[in-house]
């Protein structure tokens, strides 16, 4: 995005930047003489939701022009070719949008997660789901350890080509024998004697897009579990390039999601210069943990997305379904379910603006984060069933799209966190009972 133009949008349409807290928003219904608060669930990307603030709207409206030129046939074809989607990045890169959380001063409009939740949610919304959703996701907020605690040359060298979609990155965290016991990672980096490089040796696993990655984000352990006092300490991150001559990736197929690459990663003898160390040597974690909450509300706001994606094909093949004699969708058995479904989809929707408006006012707990994660998840894979089911056989066959929603659905269920650990956290910070494991 231009000077121009991020002025444009920052200023002459009175988007605030992230530091303010949002709270006006067009709440007088009655004077605007509307019996609806929101538009029909069969329009396509509708914008009329009277809760949205004027910024959260705009996005929305600039997203669904972009989205609108990348319909579902283009990602069923991405899906069958397993092909990234390169030039629907681009467009967003192209327009700005990767900055959206980012920094003016790098290219970035610096607007809050609220705005970046809505984002999300329409590009999942538009049809292309978890995978067009996935092949941004790391731009929009996934380098927030860098904007916090990265140095003034990292930040120019780091953000820009990011921002601008020269470059794309992925994110390593996650190892085979460690799961989502973080404190346990083994891959391991070892200091120079010289003190300009760290050699890194270890594996990594469910790492997307790291076939078309040029940097990755990447946690390891720098100082061994049995020499720290504590297991979130001796974690180490860095930033930097994906050195494929060092680095084995290896694609890892999988139920959905095609058109985005999920990876392994085994590497050894990996040199990695000290400049691309992230804040102190073993402070990763705490660095880590600063973005878990906002990763949490854009996976929820995707979710959401992908669930209004299912539910509007299903009401519209419900509506021109006619069988014996009339539509479908007269028949409570079909119209019931679906009904059901949009509320809870508002429901989780609640949820989620209410996470990112209070993330965005500074509040540093994750209960409605991750609260918000579960709910949209669940209620995006029952939408997406019943979009199948409503269906019929149709509904198993790829030309409706609806099958391509189901499979998808699984992915906001289970990453980035579990719906057992998300229970396990409300159960021990929110309800005060005992640690369960």
């Amino acid at each position: 995005m231009t000077p121009l133009a991020r002025s444009f949008m920052v200023k002459a349409l009175g988007i605030p930047s992230r530091q303010i807290c949002r709270s006006q928003r067009n709440t007088n219904y009655r004077s605007l003489g509307l019996r609806h608060a929101h538009g029909h669930a069969t329009e396509y990307l509708q914008n009329n939701d009277l809760d949205l603030t004027d910024s959260q709207r705009t996005v929305r409206e600039a997203i669904s022009k972009i989205c609108a030129n990348y319909p579902d046939d283009y990602w069923l074809k991405l899906e069958e070719n397993k092909t990234f989607p390169a030039d629907f990045h681009q467009a967003l890169a192209t327009a700005g949008w990767l900055g959206i959380c980012m920094p003016q001063e790098y290219g970035g409009s610096e607007l809050g997660i609220a705005e970046a939740a809505i984002m999300m949610q329409t590009i999942a919304e538009s049809g292309g789901g978890m995978a067009a959703a996935s092949s941004v996701h790391m731009n929009i907020f996934g380098l927030e350890p860098v904007v916090k605690f990265g140095k003034e040359g990292q930040k120019r060298r780091w953000l820009e080509p990011l921002i601008q979609g020269k470059e794309r990155a992925c994110f390593g965290v996650t190892e085979p024998n460690t799961g989502l016991n973080t404190l346990q990672l083994q891959s391991q980096a070892h200091k120079s004697e010289s003190g300009d490089h760290y050699v890194l040796s270890g594996q990594k696993i469910w790492i997307s897009t790291a076939q078309h990655a040029h940097k990755i984000l990447i946690l390891v352990r720098t100082t061994p579990l049995d020499s720290v006092q504590k297991p979130s300490q001796g974690l180490s991150l860095f930033y930097t390039d994906l050195d494929r001559s060092a680095v084995e990736i290896t694609e890892i197929p999988k139920m959905g999601r095609a058109a985005v690459d999920t990876n392994t990663l085994f590497f050894d003898n990996w040199r990695v210069s000290a400049e691309d160390l992230i804040g102190a040597e073993n402070d990763g974690f705490k660095l880590i943990l600063h973005g878990m909450n906002a990763e949490r509300i854009l996976i929820a706001a995707e979710a959401l997305g992908l669930g209004y994606a299912a539910l509007r094909k299903a009401a519209i093949y419900a509506k021109d379904r006619h069988v014996f004699g009339r539509a479908i969708g007269q028949n409570q058995a079909i119209q019931h379910p679906l009904s059901v479904s949009w509320m809870e989809l508002e429901a989780a929707r609640m949820m989620v603006y209410h996470a990112a408006k209070m993330y965005d006012c500074g509040y540093g707990g994750g209960e409605y984060a991750n609260s918000a994660k579960y709910l949209a998840a669940e209620a995006a894979f029952r939408a997406c069933e019943r979009a199948v089911m409503t269906h019929g056989g149709m509904g198993y066959a790829k030309e409706y799209h609806v099958e391509r929603y189901l499979r998808e659905a699984f992915i906001p269920r289970i990453a980035p966190v579990s719906r057992e650990m998300i229970c396990n956290y409300i159960g021990e910070r929110v309800l005060g009972l005992p640690k369960s494991y």
